[in-house]
């Protein structure tokens, strides 16, 4: 990198602050990086989709991290309410696509050490341990000023500093906002049976109940509930919440054993008016937050760190200007309102009562179960948007040349 190099700040370090700060230093630039010290008792756990662990190799350290990590070969939808009309088993398998796996199931803490660790070896990212306390957005510049007496400055400031995010709210940009009456009991347990890489999602009547591989005979749990239920499921002692997961998962992993550490996260969605604005750019739950459905929170969060990436690389002199903001903006657009939409419209399907939605969501499921172009079609869209079309029309042209 030359001494001349364009400074970008980036805020958050989280995996998406520290999956930016790292990408942006590889794209050329000199990174600023401000946040407080990596949080390393984070017990929830990310699966990362392949599109994702390919950001992760060029980064160099998608090695270490698959170490720590579980494979996703199989993942399956299970309809565990008592309702009339109901879905049938959906089975999606990698190798029906030509993969391997669909993805990785990554301890957060681990993942956070591996990315916090390289981020601290970049020698073109200085790290700054203070919060911002505040923010002076110029027209050539953002400036933060930090909570311990530090002042930064650069002609972009990367935001991704959380659903609450202060540099979206500095740089006047609103947000529509849903409070679902839903939260999620997240934890990790030990299972008698192998779990063969198999992800199962249970849907019930107040959310889906998904079990995730870990190395070795462990799953990690989220349990989406209503509120009231998570905090008394919290409350039980051991034995008796294992009794609960082991009947709820129908004993498919035999006898189940919780481990320490339970955690509870309320459910909301939040979509910004726009991704990018007045020097700030919006990333991960700064510009996109929803249930955890479909395990696409982190994997978006890496498409928003590409395309930013994509969008600064035509502007290095002044990567902060309005009008790659505004390519930027256009970029993400699509893919997050789409994803958003589609998780909000299967979480509400779930908690409605109304025959109608019931019947919707089960054909669906079914359709999805029984024909195979289509569940490949999913299959490639939620691993990569774009990559289900393109397989079709690819599929398409060779019947016809035939």
């Amino acid at each position: 990198m030359s001494a001349g190099a364009t400074r970008i700040l980036v805020v958050g370090t989280g995996p998406v602050g520290l999956i930016a700060a790292m990408s942006l230093s590889r794209a050329g630039f000199a990174v600023d990086l401000a946040g407080p010290d990596v949080r390393m008792d984070d017990r929830r756990t990310t699966a990362l989709m392949v599109p994702a662990l390919n950001q992760l190799q060029r980064l160099g350290v998608l090695g270490e991290i698959e170490a720590g990590a579980a494979p996703l070969a199989v993942m399956r939808i299970v309809d565990a309410t008592s309702r009339l009309i109901r879905s049938p088993v959906v089975t999606f398998r990698a190798s029906e696509i030509g993969e391997r796996y669909f993805g990785l199931n990554i301890p957060n803490r681990h993942l956070n050490k591996v990315l916090a660790d390289a981020a601290s070896a970049d020698p073109n990212i200085t790290r700054h341990t203070s919060l911002v306390a505040s923010w002076r957005l110029e027209a050539g510049r953002a400036v933060a000023h930090l909570a311990d007496g530090g002042t930064l400055e650069a002609p972009l400031a990367v935001a991704a500093d959380g659903r609450l995010s202060p540099a979206r709210d500095a740089a006047g940009i609103r947000t529509i906002t849903h409070e679902y009456p839903q939260a999620a009991l997240v934890l990790n347990f030990a299972h008698a049976r192998p779990h063969g890489s198999i992800s199962t999602e249970f849907h019930t009547e107040t959310g889906p109940f998904t079990q995730v591989p870990l190395p070795g005979d462990r799953s990690s749990l989220v349990w989406v509930v209503r509120p009231e239920t998570a905090e008394d499921l919290a409350g039980l002692d051991d034995p008796t919440l294992s009794r609960r997961i082991e009947d709820r998962m129908q004993s498919m992993l035999g006898r189940v054993t919780v481990e320490p550490g339970r955690q509870i996260y309320p459910l909301s969605a939040k979509v910004p008016m726009s991704f990018g604005r007045n020097r700030v750019a919006l990333l991960g739950e700064a510009a996109h937050v929803f249930p955890p459905i479909g395990a696409q929170g982190l994997n978006l969060g890496i498409r928003d760190v590409i395309d930013l990436v994509d969008s600064v690389g035509r502007s290095p002199i002044d990567p902060g200007e309005s009008r790659v903001l505004a390519a930027y903006d256009r970029k993400r657009r699509p893919d997050i309102l789409a994803r958003t939409g589609a998780v909000d419209l299967l979480n509400r399907s779930l908690l409605s009562d109304l025959l109608p939605a019931q019947f919707a969501r089960t054909t669906g499921l079914g359709l999805l179960g029984a024909f195979s172009p289509l569940r490949a079609f999913f299959m490639r869209e939620g691993m990569r948007p774009g990559s289900g079309f393109q397989a079709a029309f690819a599929s398409l042209r060779e019947q016809v040349r035939r």
